[in-house]
């Protein structure tokens, strides 16, 4: 081996435990990217297909609520002022 080849062997063998360190950060951080963003999509499809399932169908028979209003104190105010101006 070439002096320079000696050389680098002995600065990666010196290195070796951070450079070891950093590769397990590294894959650990990839590792736990992947299992967020999996988790994040299941639950958006769980999500969307609980809405899906829990929807009202459209075809069935709904109750009608109605509600009923008393508008007479508004009919006498707009025929004063339809009175007022036509004076």
């Amino acid at each position: 081996m070439s002096q320079e080849k000696v050389d680098r062997y002995k600065k990666e063998k010196a290195n070796r435990e951070k450079i070891q360190k950093k590769e397990k950060r590294t894959l650990f951080l990839e590792k736990l990217a992947i299992t967020v963003v999996g988790i994040a999509m299941v639950a958006w499809i769980g999500y969307s297909a609980y809405g899906v399932f829990t929807r009202p169908d459209p075809d069935a028979e709904q109750e009608v609520v109605t509600t009923e209003m008393d508008i007479t104190a508004i009919s006498d105010y707009l025929n004063g002022l339809a009175e007022e101006t036509a004076e």
